[in-house]
């Protein structure tokens, strides 16, 4: 009997976006039988033997009822205990704490006082996705009032000092999957973009990248220091994506690691990325 996969969207995107689209075929070739569904459907997600996390995209807004349902599912990749570590931005201070070169981050919780930086900086909600509720300040602006609208909707505020380098050579996304690593794509800035008409995220300019050795040693050390915090070995992550940008001093820092529900690039990637993709859906597997 064919093993199933379920590839999860939400009600606004049920099939995703699109970046996937060559996964669906991948999985049929190695003899998977493949369907999309939106996470909060009426569907029998405990009968499927890989239930896989793509487009989830609404989750923020509807976090605990998001997580209680990835608690629900036997077979989810990634995992509900990564899923709720990762949907929460404040993994980031973990990191650091770590010794991962990430960039300085400061948490913010609700009813506490926010000091902003005398740089550029942004602030973001500890619990987003598409960078919805990320803004960004002039250095010495008083960013209280969005502070305020953040801890409003009951999380975490982070405020990070602007790294410039976005501006001219944006972020540097490298993707694993089970573990190893697959391919990479640059991101332009987003903080000005306009949203996707879904609403649930916004678009970026993407294109291939090849990695440099320092930026591959840092998304090791991340994912490493991750799993160990996670109590987890590197292959049991179906996928990862580490989001590098570089600092003043022109070194590698992490700016977001993404396990939950990232975009991997399949669109930026070689015709084997999708196939690299099924088999480490049979390696969770087996």
């Amino acid at each position: 009997m064919s093993p199933t996969a379920i590839l999860v969207g939400c009600a606004e995107l049920p099939s995703g976006d699109g970046d996937d689209d060559a996964v669906v075929p991948a999985l049929s070739s190695l003899g998977f039988s493949v369907s999309w569904a939106p996470w909060d459907a009426p569907v029998d997600f405990s009968s499927a033997d890989a239930v896989i996390l793509r487009a989830t995209w609404d989750y923020a807004a509807r976090r605990a009822e998001f997580l209680s349902w990835c608690e629900s599912v036997p077979s989810l990749f990634n995992s509900a205990a990564v899923v709720r570590w990762n949907t929460d931005k404040s993994y980031l201070v973990e990191l650091l704490d770590a010794g991962v070169p990430v960039v300085p981050t400061s948490l913010v919780e609700p009813g506490s006082p926010a000091s902003f930086p005398s740089s550029d900086f942004v602030v973001k909600p500890s619990v987003g996705a598409g960078s919805r509720g990320a803004a960004r300040f002039a250095g010495g602006a008083d960013a209280s009032a969005h502070v305020a609208a953040l801890h409003a909707e009951g999380h975490p505020a982070l405020i990070q000092p602007y790294q410039s380098s976005v501006d001219t050579s944006g972020e540097l996304a490298l993707v694993y999957l089970g573990g190893v690593y697959s391919h990479a794509f640059t991101k332009g800035a987003i903080l000005a973009s306009t949203m996707d008409e879904s609403g649930l995220y916004l678009p970026e300019k993407l294109a291939p990248a090849s990695p440099p050795a320092d930026a591959v040693a840092v998304a090791e050390d991340v994912l490493d220091a991750a799993s160990a915090l996670l109590g987890i070995l590197r292959a049991e992550l179906l996928y990862a994506r580490v989001d590098l940008v570089r600092g003043a001093d022109g070194k590698p820092l992490l700016l977001e690691l993404e396990l939950a529900e990232p975009s991997l690039g399949f669109r930026q990637a070689d015709p084997a990325a999708a196939t690299r993709f099924a088999s480490a859906v049979r390696q969770q597997l087996a």
